[in-house]
């Protein structure tokens, strides 16, 4: 299994975050389409036995997105599912740091699907539900190979329902060196899923939970 290491960073200034990865030479990972819609729903038992260990079963569809909605074209979607199962902390929705640990790491099983709605089928068929459905549009960037100290990192815009967010994803030092390089601090590190962001968004606004769709609430 691949381990997966990575913070969020909340970001309130988008020109200012455009500004930062400008300097730093950052470009699209795929120039054909930088940026795509993700549909994600995650699966659980009945009495969220998945959440309780800290693990994460989701099925993701990726779409090329032109403005605010998604390329529906046949052939034009990519479905994954994608298994996430903390290696040593166990929490509901969030990984607690321990023994100083600033980032989130993970071990990660992630496959492509032929049939998302077949897979879907089996999983309720051996009793998981899917039970929380969100969206965001999602660009993600790459250095440039003269900067060696980003090798192996990924930096990935995410426009979601409750604000934009960088997931900083790869080796510890280049997260760090990149959050730097940007502006922020480990202060500024947000390890919470998007679950947990959503849920305390919703009691931050007065607002009954459903799923973090974009025109949800309104």
């Amino acid at each position: 299994m691949a381990m997966e290491t990575e913070i969020k960073l909340a970001i309130a200034d988008g020109k200012r975050l455009a500004r930062g990865l400008k300097r730093l030479g950052a470009k699209p990972a795929n120039a054909k389409c930088p940026r795509v819609h993700e549909m994600n729903l995650l699966f659980d038992t009945p009495d969220g036995g998945l959440a309780k260990h800290g693990q994460l079963l989701r099925i993701r569809t990726e779409s090329p997105a032109k403005g605010k909605r998604a390329v529906t074209e046949k052939g034009a979607a990519r479905t994954l599912l994608t298994f996430k199962s903390p290696p040593e902390e166990l929490a509901i929705g969030e990984i607690r740091p321990s023994r100083g640990r600033r980032h989130k790491v993970r071990e990660e099983i992630e496959t492509v699907l032929a049939d998302g709605e077949t897979v879907k089928r089996i999983f309720e068929g051996l009793g998981l539900r899917g039970w929380f459905r969100y969206e965001k549009f999602r660009t993600t960037y790459v250095l440039p190979g003269r900067l060696g100290w980003a090798k192996g990192l990924l930096i990935e815009v995410d426009e979601t329902p409750i604000g934009t967010f960088v997931e900083l994803e790869g080796p510890a030092e280049a997260i760090d060196r990149a959050a730097r390089e940007l502006g922020y601090s480990h202060r500024d590190y947000v390890l919470k899923n998007y679950l947990v962001l959503y849920l305390e968004e919703c009691k931050r606004a007065g607002r009954q939970p459903t799923h973090m769709m974009f025109g949800e609430g309104k």
